[in-house]
This record gives C-alpha cells, sequence and structure tokens, in this order.
C-alpha cells in the first residue's frame, strides 16, 4: 500500500478524517465516490506524477473522476493547511525550534532553514517567458522554511521561475512578519544561502572568510541549512508528482505543492517510512544562552557577534 500511496492503511485513514466533510458528497447517488477513494486517488497521483489517464485507467475511473477528486482532495488538504504548517510564534514554539538545531547543528537560535526549489512545469500559453528559470526550463519557484525534523513551517508557493529567491522572500508574509516582530537575536533567526541577503533575522555566510571563527561559522551555517535541501529531497521522493514534470496550470501546480507539504508534515508526524530516509527525535530542553548583542542592530554585525562568540 506505501508503494502505491505513500501512507499505510492507519495513515490513510487518518486523513480522510481530517478532510472528510470537505469531501463527503451529499448525494444518494451508488456513483459517489466515498471519502476513501478520492483521497487514495489524489494520492496515488502525488505519489506517482503520472497522467490522470492513466491514473483513471489503472484505478478503473474515466479522466474527469480522477481531475475532479484530485482537485478536491488538494482544496481541502490546502483548507487544514494552517493546522500542519506553522510558524513558531510562541516561547515555547521558538525554544523547541533553538533546542533542536542546536543539539543537531551545534547552532545557536535557529528557528529555520529557509530555500527556494523550482517544480518542473510545461510551458504555459499565458506570460511564457517569465517561467522560464535561469537553467532553461519552465518552473514555478516555491520557497520553503524547514525545521529540525525536516518538517514546513512556512511556504510560499505562487511565483513563476524567473523569480529571484530573495525577491519572494522580501515580499513573502513571513518576512513582513519578522520585520515587524523580531526585536534581536534572542526571538531567533533563519538560515538562508548567499540567494539572500544578510539581515538581522536571516543569516547568510560569509562570501570571503579569512579569520578562523568566520570559516567555522559558514562551515556550521551550511551543515546546519543541508536540512532544508534534505526536507526538498524528501518531499519530491516522496512525491514525484514534484519531480518530475507537471502537466498543470501554474496555479494549480502550486495549489498541488502546498498539498503534498501537509502531506509531508503528516508522514513525518507519523513516522511513515521512506526508503533511505530516517527520522532523527530530538529531546527537548532549555536552548543554548546567547549573549545579549548591544551593538549595531543589522545582520552583519549579529553574524561576527555570532562567529566570535560561538565559533571562535
Amino acid at each position: 500500500m506505501r508503494i502505491r500511496y505513500r501512507f499505510g492503511r492507519d495513515s490513510i485513514a487518518y486523513i480522510c478524517n481530517i478532510v472528510g466533510d470537505k469531501l463527503r458528497r451529499s448525494t444518494a447517488k451508488e456513483t459517489a465516490l466515498t471519502v476513501e477513494q478520492q483521497v487514495c486517488i489524489a494520492l496515488r497521483f502525488y505519489a506517482s506524477g503520472s497522467f490522470l489517464q492513466v491514473i483513471g485507467d489503472t484505478m478503473g475511473y474515466d479522466k474527469a473522476t480522477v481531475s475532479r477528486a484530485v482537485n478536491d482532495v488538494t482544496n481541502a488538504l490546502l483548507d487544514v493547511k494552517d493546522n500542519f504548517i506553522q510558524w513558531p510564534k510562541d516561547i515555547n514554539s521558538k525554544n523547541r525550534m533553538k533546542c533542536g538545531f542546536h543539539r543537531q547543528m551545534n547552532f545557536p537560535n535557529v528557528l529555520g532553514c529557509i530555500d527556494c526549489t523550482h517544480i518542473k512545469i510545461q510551458g504555459p500559453s499565458e506570460d511564457e517567458a517569465a517561467f522560464v528559470n535561469r537553467k532553461g526550463f519552465h518552473s514555478v519557484n516555491v520557497q520553503a522554511v524547514c525545521d529540525y525534523e525536516g518538517k514546513f513551517t512556512n511556504i510560499s508557493a505562487n511565483w513563476p521561475g524567473s523569480t529571484h529567491d530573495s525577491h519572494i522572500f522580501n515580499t513573502s508574509n513571513l518576512c513582513h512578519y519578522l520585520e515587524t516582530n523580531n526585536r534581536g537575536l534572542a526571538d531567533g533567526l533563519i538560515l538562508g544561502d548567499s540567494g539572500y541577503a544578510c539581515r538581522p533575522f536571516l543569516m547568510d555566510t560569509y562570501l570571503n572568510p579569512r579569520e578562523r571563527h568566520q570559516q567555522r561559522f559558514n562551515r556550521a551555517h551550511s551543515s546546519t541549512r543541508s536540512i532544508i535541501e534534505r526536507a526538498f529531497g524528501i518531499l519530491k521522493r516522496r512525491f514525484h508528482v514534484l519531480h518530475s514534470e507537471v502537466r498543470m496550470k501554474p496555479e494549480k501546480v502550486c495549489r498541488v505543492f502546498g498539498a503534498c507539504a501537509v502531506l509531508h508534515n503528516i508522514a513525518l508526524t507519523r513516522n511513515e517510512p521512506l526508503e533511505d530516509v530516517c527520522g532523527v527525535h530530538v529531546q527537548q530542553d532549555q536552548p543554548v544562552q546567547v549573549p545579549n548583542f548591544e551593538g549595531e542592530q543589522d545582520g552583519r554585525h549579529i553574524r561576527e557577534h555570532i562567529a566570535r562568540v560561538f565559533f571562535n
């Protein structure tokens, strides 16, 4: 069953339970699909990335029925997205994130790691050039932040492939939230690659590290930030639709990504196995104490403070 749907029987029942109210048909027709049938059709599509017609032929449904089921399940999962993809806002959630990252990677005060990934799509009929990315193929560019377990805590999926990662972040709700609510180093950081500008709440690496503490900072930063790359890899390996070319309109592709991100978090929470992937559970504790930084509150000065205190 997991080979076909990426979930075991109990987890499929769990998914049916959380989306059931939105999928039950108010009809007495014998041909109406049950909640479980709709969920299994959608899971098979996400897992295989096959054409809708092929999914229908192998499961005994016509293409229109498969299309409708995939669309309805996708919308139902997005309706419950905020229950499964949550940014840490309260002190306990923040402390749990900081502890998890510090225990695994020895990097202090981290709330998440950020990056973007390209989902390959068929060239759209409208505004086609905007979807050609720097590698020359059509895509949508999706931003995500994950925690120390590889679960997504924030996603932004609505940009064409030519959009730069930094622009997606700078215009995102997450960036606005951090600009408004982050009052300093104690409130936590996110780690990003050199495609992002160094901000008080977003650390990138030193471009030309010369001193020992800067080099050690860069190594720890890269090691910690690799969790988001692994999360994308697991997501695309579990849901192959995101790994192949998606033959849908860009806005539908973005919605499918969101639904798969919800399912990804559900799979990790329920310890659904995946080949070559092992989940790591981190015991919670109090976060490492970071000395107050009284200097100029900009990204580069805060980065240097962290590097000197923890990586000297």
